[in-house]
C-alpha cells in the first residue's frame, strides 16, 4: 500500500495586477508521502508560498486537483474549515503566534476551537511543547519574551496540536540564525522520519535539501524535480 498522502495535479494560479496577469503556479504536479520530507526550493517570488497556501486552502487555484488524505479539497462539498483543522498544520516564517497568549495558550487555542476538553488541551499542549524543548517558565512566556527559535518551536507544537496528516512549513528558517534554523529543520525532519508525518517545506535555503527525501526547484511558477 502506498504511503502517499498528498497529491497535487496540474495546479495553476494566476493573479491579476495592474501590470497584467502574473502566473504564480504553472501546472504544478507532484506527490508527497508519510514519513518523508518533501522540499520545494526557489527564490522569492517563484510561486512556492502560493503553492503552499493553495494546498492549505488559504488560496484557491484556477485549475487542477489537490487530494489530501483521500479528501478532494477543491470539491465544492468539502468543509475547508474542518480540512484545515484536521488535515494540515501550518508553520510560518514569522511564527504568527498570538502576542497576548502564552506559549501554552497558543498551542491550546487550536484544540479549543476543535472542541477538545480543557484538561486534554493542557495535557497535550504541555507534552508537545516539552518535545519541542519548551517547558518550565517558557510555558507561561509570551512571544515577545521568547527568542526566534523558541517562537518557532511553539509554532511547530501548535501545528501538531490536532495531529494533522500534513505539516506545511513556509520558510521555517527564514527568520532565524543559522544554528537555530538547523535545530528547527532537525525537528521537522524528525517529525517525518521518526513519527511518520508528511512534511512539506518551501524555502530559499538550499541547505534544507540535506534532510529532504524528495526535492523540487520552483522558478516562475514551474516545478522541476531535483535528482529525479
Amino acid at each position: 500500500m502506498s504511503d502517499e498522502i498528498l497529491s497535487v495535479a496540474d495546479v495553476s494560479k494566476t493573479f491579476q495586477v495592474k501590470a497584467g496577469d502574473v502566473t504564480a503556479i504553472a501546472d504544478a504536479t507532484f506527490t508527497a508521502e508519510n514519513g518523508a520530507v518533501t522540499t520545494i526550493v526557489g527564490p522569492s517570488g517563484s510561486g512556492k508560498t502560493t503553492l503552499l497556501y493553495v494546498i492549505g486552502s488559504l488560496e484557491k487555484p484556477d485549475t487542477g486537483s489537490i487530494t489530501v488524505a483521500g479528501r478532494d479539497i477543491l470539491d465544492s462539498s468539502t468543509d475547508l474549515v474542518r480540512y484545515r483543522r484536521e488535515n494540515v498544520g501550518f508553520v510560518f516564517q514569522f511564527f504568527n503566534l498570538i502576542p497576548t497568549l502564552t506559549a501554552l495558550e497558543n498551542v491550546m487555542l487550536s484544540m479549543d476551537i476543535a472542541g477538545v476538553s480543557p484538561s486534554e488541551q493542557n495535557r497535550r499542549a504541555t507534552e508537545l511543547l516539552a518535545k519541542m524543548g519548551v517547558d518550565g517558565r517558557l510555558l507561561k512566556a509570551h512571544p515577545n519574551k521568547m527568542s526566534g527559535g523558541e517562537n518557532q518551536r511553539v509554532a511547530i507544537a501548535r501545528a501538531l496540536a490536532n495531529d494533522p496528516d500534513v505539516i506545511l512549513a513556509d520558510e521555517p528558517t527564514g527568520n532565524l540564525d543559522t544554528a537555530t534554523g538547523k535545530t528547527v529543520v532537525d525537528i521537522l525532519s524528525a517529525l517525518a522520519h521518526e513519527e511518520g508525518k508528511c512534511v512539506l517545506m518551501v524555502t530559499h535555503d538550499e541547505s534544507i535539501l540535506d534532510v529532504s527525501d524528495r526535492a523540487f526547484h520552483m522558478s516562475d511558477g514551474k516545478l522541476t524535480e531535483l535528482n529525479a
